[in-house]
């Protein structure tokens, strides 16, 4: 394997307009991935996203959203696409795929990091649209008193 691509998916008990802005919608997001974010997820927008555990800030470059099924952007350098698809149930199936890197040892340190990451950000996400519970309250506290 040349290639290392992250792929991750989850199902979300809610319609597919309502999981959809939860993504795009910065004060959405603020309640379970980030902590601040520049604006809304739009076509060709530049953001910054601020997240608690990260000092300082990540460039988000919009590159193409299509409601309420696709959107897709580019942080560090890599591309993450994101698709959901509706259930005959009316829930949401969300899939993220975020790549590529090279299989050497940055790349997996990569694919290790942002993996986690994006498991974390697909749970946190369900958490929320379903429950209303912003599982990352508290979470990276410990993180602030580490030297």
């Amino acid at each position: 394997m040349d290639k290392l691509e992250i792929k991750a998916a989850i199902q979300v008990q809610k319609p597919i307009l309502e999981v959809f802005e939860a993504i795009v919608d910065p004060k959405e997001m603020t309640q379970y991935f980030i902590s601040r974010g520049s604006g809304r997820i739009e076509t060709d927008a530049v953001l910054t996203w601020e997240f608690p555990e990260f000092d300082g800030s990540f460039q988000i470059k919009v590159k193409d959203v299509n409601a309420p099924d696709f959107l897709s952007f580019e942080w560090e350098s890599t591309l993450v696409t994101m698709t959901l698809t509706s259930t005959p149930e009316n829930n949401t199936v969300v899939r993220i795929t975020e790549g590529s890197k090279d299989n050497d040892e940055a790349g997996r340190k990569w694919l290790m990091q942002n993996t986690e990451g994006w498991a974390n950000f697909l749970a946190c996400l369900k958490a929320w649209v379903e429950y209303k519970i912003h599982l990352r309250v508290g979470a990276f506290d410990y993180m602030q008193n580490q030297t």
